[in-house]
């Protein structure tokens, strides 16, 4: 039976606007309802109508079928379905949502089939809805019916049967980007103060402003007086808010770092500051992010976003000046730690895809971008600690003291516990005497120097990094520095006439690096010259040298990471090694060794793992699975590789990939209600994952709203890696083992594993653990 239909008795509901099917729920739904006057006995009680005298066709023995006027035709236009919002939302979600989770996928046991009655028959006439696809989409609807204040609606057919790849592709562009934009002032504070990652008990909104911005810190205090609500602390950190000791200092009472505004009328006659927009990457990540930021402005660039993806830029430009780095995340609690360098590839990006009426205006940003990335370049990356001297190699080596705050609290308990039974305390004890520097224990400094370098590395955590990240030159990190130099060379060459001046003062690093320059105390003041094209093509030349002799590895034709300490190359194998062709540092030969040798040790069904199962080693209950390690797929690692293949001409190779990565997430979208997670067991083809924090962005009721920020990017530049052809095979979810063949490019063993796993639901219910009996 259809859900009642609770609208006046004797009138038709009617909708005559002429509204785009796939239309935007604000488009869609934005309108108001009408009725008119019934002219027949069209609708039943059953329906919501009790008509005084039934009609006498319904006291016939043989209930004769008769034509009505308001029956569904068969040669007429387009199915719509004629729905009561909040009843058909009771009716799904008591049939339907088995496992009562306020979604609808493939793990809930309901019969998947909802009678709907048609819209022009005016609810008499029904029709059936089949499947978790058509079903989930029409909880969805009904969710975004219901946040336009819709009773009623008029429900095109087409919007619970739309092409999914369209549909996922559509949400992330018009609805998700949105749901994920924050911005840092009056209006935004409430919103974008709220962080899930905040345990200390103490949840006043507090933002810290950098010092030498007073008009920034009046702005807040008036914010604070207009809106006493809000209980905001307003505090200005001292000149140098990186202090080690300091940022400690802060644990107990963590806030947001404001970031760069523009002065604007205040619609009063007046000026007033307000904040850039930004993209956060969702669910537990409520802060501007490094790394994160990068892959989303891509997703942007498709998505023509241009003016957000540059705000962006102007924030880690904000974050140069005023923090010293880029920061790992726009919080307190971050203010020691930096993430992988992309800035000079965003601005790039970005400055090709500016508005060309103001030729000179956009010269002016990409010139601050690129001095930003400089003294970042010179400051952190070819600076003390991170450079190592000797070898010339830079390394994830970030200042810090103390347990990172923003982890969960139990996160660090199995390191924590012997220490604390040492000393006869408990763990919270022990914490909170380690924390404050009563107690001394090196070693556990010394772990936490390399936990400090995983988190900064992007990376946390993973095996290949444990207890010795801070002392890797690590490829993906060469990689990105090599596309620095390049970048900032390219820049200085063709946009500044080979001639580019800074404005802020700082050392440069000794060039070429070495022990013995390093220990010289003397520095080069950046102002001291002009910039040229020609030294930062030497100092690419010679760190594509260092990879080459630190991180080659002509035997296993894979790049590895090199200890500093041991000096010797960690033989763990990672999916990073393919960085260098992003980048563009490996030669034709290395690059054909990596496709044609190393591709097929972490290509499975669902694009590229992390790194190798045989690298990660076995797991057990005392060596749990780390998230960056096999068998999980990131988004970051995707979009650097087709990028890589595609640049050295094997195009075939990233297509395939991206497929891989695209089905995975289009198969989890239909069979979920629409999710789009942070990562996938790309084994499997599961975003039900277990490793430590779980997997993020699965956390929505009824309709997704966000997605997550990089998945969201990955989705949208892989579409622009796929022929149309191989977009309709995904919008089918056609295996990538059907429409390339068996086993294309996998290992044997490998492949022979993940086709006889291939079984979505089942592998779904094994992640929930079902029993099958």
């Amino acid at each position: 039976m259809a859900p009642i239909l609770n609208h006046p008795a004797s009138v038709t509901f009617v909708d005559d606007a002429h509204r785009p099917v796939h239309g935007e729920a604000d488009t869609y739904y934005g309108g108001g309802e009408a009725y008119i006057r019934s002219r027949t006995y069209s609708h039943s009680h059953i329906h919501g109508y009790n008509p005084k005298r039934a009609p006498l066709f319904e006291e016939d023995t043989h209930m004769r079928a008769r034509r009505m006027s308001h029956d569904e035709k068969s040669v007429t236009g387009p199915r719509r379905f004629l729905i009561d919002v909040e009843e058909t939302i009771r009716v799904v979600l008591e049939q339907e949502d088995t496992d009562g989770d306020f979604q609808i996928s493939i793990t809930d046991a309901g019969p998947k089939m909802m009678a709907l009655g048609t819209a022009t028959s005016n609810g008499f006439k029904t029709f059936d809805i089949r499947g978790t696809y058509m079903l989930s989409n029409l909880l969805q609807e009904l969710a975004l019916a219901r946040d336009h204040g819709r009773k009623r609606i008029v429900l095109d057919e087409a919007r619970l049967t739309e092409n999914p790849v369209d549909r996922l592709s559509r949400m992330i562009k018009n609805s998700f980007w949105h749901s994920l934009t924050r911005r840092i002032d009056g209006d935004g504070l409430e919103i974008i103060t709220a962080d899930p990652k905040n345990r200390t008990g103490r949840v006043q909104p507090r933002i810290y402003v950098p010092h030498g911005e007073p008009a920034m810190a009046e702005y807040y205090r008036r914010v604070a007086r207009e809106k006493p609500h809000m209980n905001l602390d307003v505090q200005v950190l001292p000149p140098k808010p990186d202090d080690p000791a300091f940022v400690k200092s802060l644990n107990s009472k963590p806030g947001i770092l404001a970031l760069a505004m523009n002065e604007v009328d205040d619609g009063k006659g007046g000026r007033t500051l307000r904040g850039i927009p930004f993209i956060v990457p969702g669910a537990r990540f409520n802060e501007l992010y490094n790394w994160d930021s990068y892959f989303i402005s891509l997703g942007l660039l498709v998505d023509g976003q241009v003016t957000m993806a540059r705000g962006m830029v102007d924030h880690f430009i904000f974050e140069i000046k005023h923090y010293g780095k880029i920061l790992n995340g726009s919080r307190s609690y971050y203010l020691c730690r930096t993430q992988p360098p992309f800035l000079t590839d965003m601005a790039l990006q970005i400055y090709n895809q500016l508005d060309r009426s103001d030729v000179e205006s956009n010269r002016q940003w990409l010139k601050r971008a690129i001095q930003a990335a400089i003294k970042e370049y010179h400051t952190i990356w070819v600076a003390e600690p991170r450079i190592d001297p000797k070898t010339g190699l830079s390394r994830f080596r970030p200042d810090g003291l103390g347990i990172p705050p923003e982890t969960e609290a139990t996160h660090f308990t199995h390191i924590l516990e012997p220490y604390a039974q040492k000393h006869g305390l408990s763990v919270h004890e022990f914490s909170e005497k380690y924390n404050n520097g009563i107690l001394k224990e090196p070693r556990l400094d010394e772990y936490f120097l390399h936990d400090r370098a995983v988190r900064e590395s992007g990376h946390d955590t993973s095996y290949r990094l444990e207890k010795r990240c801070a002392n890797l030159g690590t490829i993906d990190l060469q990689a990105l520095l090599y596309k620095y130099e390049v970048d900032i060379g390219t820049a200085i060459r063709e946009v500044f006439d080979d001639e580019l001046e800074l404005d802020e003062d700082f050392d440069l690093a000794p060039f070429p690096p070495s022990v013995e320059a390093y220990r010289n105390p003397y520095r080069e003041c950046s102002t001291a010259r002009s910039q040229n094209s020609e030294e930062w093509f030497r100092r690419a030349d010679h760190r594509r040298d260092m990879i080459d002799k630190y991180l080659w590895n002509e035997s296993k034709n894979l790049y590895f990471d090199y200890d500093t300490v041991l000096e010797k190359q960690s033989l763990y194998e990672s999916v990073t090694a393919f960085w260098a062709l992003w980048a563009g540092c490996a030669s034709d030969e290395q690059c054909w060794k990596l496709v044609s040798q190393s591709l097929k040790k972490f290509e499975v069904l669902g694009g590229l793992v992390s790194g190798t199962e045989e690298s990660r080693g076995k797991i057990s209950l005392d060596r749990p699975n780390r998230q960056w390690d096999y068998p999980y797929a990131w988004p970051p690692h995707q979009m650097m590789a087709w990028v890589g293949l595609e640049r050295y001409g094997y195009l075939d190779d990233a297509q395939r990939l991206a497929y891989r990565f695209l089905y995975m997430m289009t198969t989890a979208f239909v069979d979920f209600n629409g999710v789009v997670p942070e990562k996938f067991d790309a084994v499997k083809l599961s975003h039900l994952v277990d490793a430590e924090y779980g997997n993020q962005g699965l956390d929505f009721k009824l309709v997704p709203r966000e997605g997550f920020g990089w998945m969201n990017a990955a989705y949208q530049v892989g579409l622009s890696f796929l022929t149309t052809h191989m977009r309709r095979a995904v919008a089918t979810c056609t295996s990538p083992e059907i429409f390339f063949g068996p086993a294309a490019n996998l290992e044997s063993a490998v492949a022979q594993a993940t086709l006889a796993t291939a079984d979505t639901l089942g592998l779904a219910m094994e992640s929930l653990n079902v029993d099958s009996a």
